[in-house]
């Protein structure tokens, strides 16, 4: 494919620069005859001040500038809906085609930190048993353009709301990829757009701040590994696989030998310029009586024993006719304390958003679903089919 007709998004015949990394940008400039530092430039405009508009780039010729606006574009997904939270926490609903929706979130943290939550699919594939997503069903892939369109909108918000905004202050500081969808199963648009958030001439985040969360698609781990250094959470919520088979249906195909393996590999690729420090983050989500006893911390101690990890517990967040219920807070204290005691380095993830549904497991577009998943999902509730945990 010709790199510099990658992503248009839509039906419209020009081409949407938005969706480019720098090497795809620098081969469309010389195929429309220009000299390749010209990427960089826009690149820049585009990425590091929110334009949108190529009449705004004074360091850009004006023959030049009509050229752009006659054959290309800058277009991000349509923001069709955005609500801020009591603790600051931002949720953009963006149109993305076809009465699709996909939701992205910034969180903010202690200090200056801001983490974005992007979403590289409409919908999920994966159906997770306790994830709101996943009960959507699943429609497509994002593109390129559609995935770093997310962190588009949300560093031009501080633009708007201030004039004299310095871009160098950072309005995103970091990016996860663990909002809706399985990255790993969208690699192709993923990696490039993870390349534009790296990228010193667009948002320049250090290979550490960003971060792909995946339920342990074990050939794509590999994969990711040889083509880019970003860091790597698992979603893995049991410490068996019995249990994950059922909170996370992907285990069936790659058990948890296999995904802790794959784990090892990921770091011993990246061993050498570390000295060994680097972990991964495995993702644990809270459930009452059914992930989160004694029996359970003991055994999660045991498997990850040989994979340099640090442990994230993240408290359960209640969506419509959820069959579960989040574990007390004192009994999430007490596994935190046992795997803290056995070495592990393991934190409790503050919730945040919940009060506008942008909290972790709660985001919810609107999918035009192939899977008829929702469907099932629905008649399944009617008939009474789901029971919550505990009852």
């Amino acid at each position: 494919m010709n790199p510099a007709v990658s992503d248009t998004s839509s039906t419209s015949e020009k081409i949407n620069l938005l969706g480019m990394t720098r090497t795809q940008m620098e081969a469309f400039f010389v195929s429309i005859g220009e000299k390749k530092f010209r990427a960089a430039q826009v690149i820049k405009w585009i990425h590091q001040l929110g334009v949108d508009n190529f009449d705004e780039m004074s360091n850009v010729s004006k023959a030049l500038r009509s050229k752009l606006a006659e054959i290309a574009e800058i277009r991000p997904p349509k923001v069709v809906y955005k609500e801020f939270s009591n603790d600051g926490t931002r949720k953009w609903v963006l149109d993305v085609g076809n009465n699709s929706m996909v939701e992205t979130v910034l969180i903010p943290a202690d200090g200056d930190r801001k983490t974005l939550c992007v979403s590289s699919q409409v919908g999920c594939a994966l159906d997770c048993s306790f994830c709101s997503t996943g009960k959507q069903g699943f429609q497509r892939d994002l593109s390129l353009a559609e995935i770093i369109g997310q962190v588009w909108v949300a560093n031009r918000s501080y633009f708007e709301e201030n004039q004299d905004y310095d871009s160098r202050e950072r309005a995103i500081t970091n990016v996860v990829m663990m909002g809706m969808g399985e990255p790993l199963l969208n690699f192709d648009a993923v990696v490039p757009a993870m390349e534009l958030m790296l990228d010193d001439y667009a948002y320049g985040l250090s290979k550490r701040r960003v971060t792909l969360s995946t339920s342990g698609i074990v050939p794509m781990m590999d994969k990711l590994s040889e083509v880019i250094d970003v860091s790597l959470a698992v979603s893995l919520h049991a410490p068996n696989d019995e249990l994950r088979n059922e909170l996370v249906p992907i285990n069936k195909k790659y058990p948890l030998a296999e995904l802790t393996a794959a784990c090892r590999r990921f770091l011993a690729k990246f061993q050498g310029e570390e000295g060994g420090r680097r972990k991964i983050t495995m993702e644990y989500v809270m459930l009452a009586g059914v992930n989160d006893q004694a029996e359970h911390a003991k055994q999660l101690i045991k498997l990850l024993k040989d994979v340099p990890s640090k442990i994230n517990l993240i408290p359960f967040n209640p969506f419509p006719h959820a069959p579960y219920d989040c574990t007390p807070r004192h009994e999430i204290l007490a596994f935190q304390r046992m795997l803290t005691e056995a070495g592990f380095i393991c934190t409790i993830r503050t919730t945040r958003g919940d009060d506008i549904d942008a909290a972790c497991g709660q985001l919810v577009g609107k999918v035009q679903d192939r899977t008829r998943r929702a469907e099932r999902w629905q008649q399944k509730l009617k008939a009474g089919e789901i029971i919550r945990s505990g009852q």
